[in-house]
């Protein structure tokens, strides 16, 4: 399982209604089902852990490994 948790650069609230995704790398990468955050600025994904990358709204928020909870910040 995958956590990420979405928050505002500016105030480090959290950052509710995101579309995230995840891109994962490698010869059987691929992309999770996008979730949306919730009123916590958190989405969850059920796919095993990874390299890749943190997708919110379409921009690349993150690129490493993905794994337990990972925390973004946006603008």
């Amino acid at each position: 399982m995958v956590s990420v948790k979405v928050s505002w650069q500016k105030t480090g609230k959290p950052a509710e209604n995101k579309k995230v995704v995840l891109s994962f790398d490698g010869f059987t990468g691929g992309q999770s089902k996008y979730e949306y955050t919730n009123s916590n600025g958190e989405a969850h994904f059920d796919n095993d852990p990874g390299q890749g990358k943190v997708y919110v709204d379409g921009n690349t928020a993150y690129t490493g490994r993905l794994e337990g909870r990972i925390v973004v910040y946006i603008d």
